[in-house]
């Protein structure tokens, strides 16, 4: 890098002569870095899986990158998971704000936009740092419609149909992009979040449902958050071989 540059690299308030921040972009790379995760929407609800590869002797009995921010609200987590649970604690204070002070459920599209305005926030003033952290937000609304937004660390918000981030987003987006059908139910989609997964890596770890973890909210009424068993997880990964193994390989095929 230029010495010229060099000082916008590290202000994060500056904009750079050609416009860009590099901070912020420093913050997106790390969530390009992170294990994959994977949201997909359907008339059912929501599901939202993600690659978890616990250590050896680690107790990973608890999920570390998918979270619960409400009843009708969940997210997936990709780069920085510090910086999730952060924002996670941000969104839960936010939820249940608005129902003390409405008594009603936070829309899913507040959430997405309270979480995207803190990362905002956090590009603009001197001795702070851009979250390290994309996520995956899905709930229900209380018309029973299922919503699904991804954040960034620049402070984007974006409603999706069906999305991945982390590491070989790229390709897992690709497949989701050839396999989705709006009208699948709820565990099609759920079979295709893992093929996602599968999709983004080497085809081996990912077979394995061990590495995954899975959580989903019903539509209808006001949606209600679960996370997935294992054994469910698992038949999930075998449906998901069946059936779009082949679309999956023809993208890990083509690195």
């Amino acid at each position: 890098m230029l010495p010229a540059q060099q000082g916008y690299d590290r202000a994060i308030t500056v904009f750079s002569p050609d416009g860009r921040l590099y901070q912020v972009e420093y913050a997106i790379e790390t969530v390009r870095r992170g294990t994959v995760a994977v949201g997909v929407r359907s008339p059912g609800g929501i599901v939202m899986a993600a690659e978890e590869k616990p250590r050896k002797l680690q107790v990973a009995d608890a999920p570390q990158k998918i979270f619960q921010v409400d009843d009708h609200v969940g997210v997936a987590a990709a780069g920085y998971i510090p910086d999730a649970r952060s924002q996670v604690d941000n969104a839960r204070f936010f939820a249940q704000s608005n129902r003390l002070i409405y008594d009603e459920p936070a829309e899913v599209e507040a959430v997405a936009k309270h979480l995207a305005d803190q990362c905002q926030q956090f590009t603009q003033y001197a001795g702070v740092r851009p979250f390290g952290v994309s996520l995956i937000l899905g709930g229900v609304d209380g018309g029973g419609e299922g919503r699904l937004f991804l954040t960034d660390p620049s402070g984007t918000y974006v409603p999706y149909d069906a999305i991945a981030i982390g590491s070989g987003a790229d390709k897992a987006t690709e497949f989701l992009e050839k396999s989705y059908r709006c009208d699948a139910g709820l565990e099609e989609a759920s079979a295709l979040a893992v093929a996602g997964i599968r999709a983004a890596g080497d085809g081996d770890a990912e077979d394995d449902h061990t590495s995954v973890r899975m959580a989903r909210v019903r539509a209808g009424g006001d949606g209600a958050f679960e996370m997935i068993p294992e054994d469910e997880v698992a038949g999930f990964v075998e449906k998901g071989r069946e059936k779009y193994g082949k679309a999956a390989g023809r993208q890990q095929g083509g690195e």
